[in-house]
């Protein structure tokens, strides 16, 4: 029987900041070069040729504005921004690639299915198999005003909605059969319509008819992740999801997520194999630990505490600048925020024994894994073969430098293990996701 073998998939932004809120001011990371297509040119090209499964962009319709009400701490500090539209980059990336999966992040709150069927059905088929739909119900306010909505629809009903929009996606994607375009100019046959079917789709929330214009790819449709860590979220994420970011801080809670998750998708007849369960991780390597430990000191020196609430401020939806009473936060919410965030700073609270509000402030400041290139693989290697997780997401605290270091010098280690592949096997991102 052979082994066991991790996934990994990188986390990105097309802007400052990904996920380390002080890293895009340290001096090896680049900045001059976010608007140009040569970054996520070159980006792609060193993790596919580490053999990362993939690569999704986070995004957020809009800008932050909920801590104090303005988005001048964002801008001004370098909080998590889109600068470009990710479905317009990831062509780019495509076009400099063959095996890297690419992702997005789209929300079905705010568009439509035949929508989003075309955007991701057209990447998909132009990178020949390649695409993940990263789905999101949107947790702020500000992303439904510019979506020409007042506030947010209550959590359960953004999922409701999201069950029909992927349903009716469905359809539309299995509208093409894969053999109906023909190109016989002999004949004058272009495409066979007896192989091309309406959708005919009609929900509560949405309704479209169809069909695509555009054929099936060779995936037959884009992988589909989410990240949803509320009730209904894990509901959704055990019928829909191929592979789900999950943000839990020590290995028993890693645990206890992938077994949740395992029995609900037993409910809807579906096994463990069909969706990696995949923590986010960040690391700093040194040639030595001390070299390591003093990288990461410096690294979370450049964290800027406003930006680090403001950026708590935006994932759970609720302007902490005004909290004084942590019992009061739901209320402060309203439909609006994260789980996952909230389950990252009680599990911070808890594990470290700090207030909500210093939780807050300290975000995912030293929760990197720090070490050599082989106590990196060590650490990777324990929470993998410990049955925690199927493998990782990898975001970045500098960029590109860490994703370089990561490349070069952990993956060959994880390799030598025999703990990650050392070449593609698949032709596209799920069968590459499932080898």
């Amino acid at each position: 029987m052979s082994q066991r073998q991790m996934r990994l998939v990188a986390y990105l932004k097309t802007g400052p900041t990904a996920m380390h809120v002080g890293g895009w001011r340290h001096p090896e990371s680049a900045l001059d070069d976010i608007l140009s297509p040569s970054r996520y040119e070159h980006i792609a090209r060193v993790l596919e040729a580490a053999c990362f499964d993939a690569c999704f962009f986070a995004d957020l319709f809009g800008l932050y504005d909920v801590h104090q009400g303005s988005y001048d701490a964002y801008l001004r500090r370098g909080g998590q921004i889109s600068f470009l539209d990710p479905t317009v980059v990831l062509p780019v990336m495509a076009a400099a690639t063959r095996h890297l999966g690419l992702g997005a992040t789209l929300s079905t709150t705010f568009h439509t299915p035949y929508h989003l069927a075309r955007w991701l059905g057209s990447l998909d088929a132009m990178s020949g198999g390649r695409v993940a739909w990263n789905v999101v119900t949107s947790a702020t306010d500000l992303e439904a005003r510019n979506a020409g909505m007042d506030e947010l629809p209550p959590k359960d009903l953004r999922y409701d909605r999201a069950d029909e929009v992927l349903e009716a996606c469905f359809a539309l994607w299995e509208g093409w059969d894969p053999d109906a375009l023909v190109l016989d100019k002999k004949a004058g046959i272009l495409a066979d319509p007896s192989k091309v079917r309406y959708a005919n789709y009609e929900g509560r929330f949405v309704k479209t008819r169809g069909p695509l214009s555009i054929p099936r790819s060779p995936q037959g449709r884009p992988v589909i992740m989410q990240a949803g860590s509320s009730e209904r979220g894990r509901v959704f994420a055990a019928r829909w999801a191929e592979a789900i970011f999950t943000t839990q801080r020590a290995v028993e809670d890693m645990r206890a997520f992938r077994e949740d998750i395992h029995a609900r998708m037993e409910g809807f007849g579906r096994r463990p194999e069909d969706c990696a369960i995949l923590p986010g991780v960040s690391v700093v390597i040194g040639e030595t630990e001390s070299i390591a430990r003093e990288r990461a000191e410096y690294l979370n020196s450049l964290i800027d505490p406003e930006l680090s609430l403001a950026a708590s401020s935006s994932s759970l939806g609720a302007d902490l600048s005004k909290l004084t009473d942590e019992r009061k936060l739901a209320e402060l919410q309203g439909n609006q925020g994260m789980q996952g965030t909230k389950d990252l700073l009680d599990q911070a609270m808890k594990a470290e024994g700090l207030s909500f509000r210093e939780a807050a402030v300290k975000r995912n400041a030293g929760r990197e894994i720090v070490g050599t290139p082989e106590m990196v693989a060590d650490r990777l290697e324990a929470m993998f073969s410990s049955g925690a997780c199927d493998g990782f997401v990898l975001a970045p605290t500098m960029f590109p430098g860490m994703f370089e270091q990561f490349c070069r010098a952990v993956v060959p280690e994880l390799q030598r293990r025999g703990l990650f592949r050392t070449h593609y096997t698949g032709r596209t991102l799920r069968e590459n996701l499932r080898g």
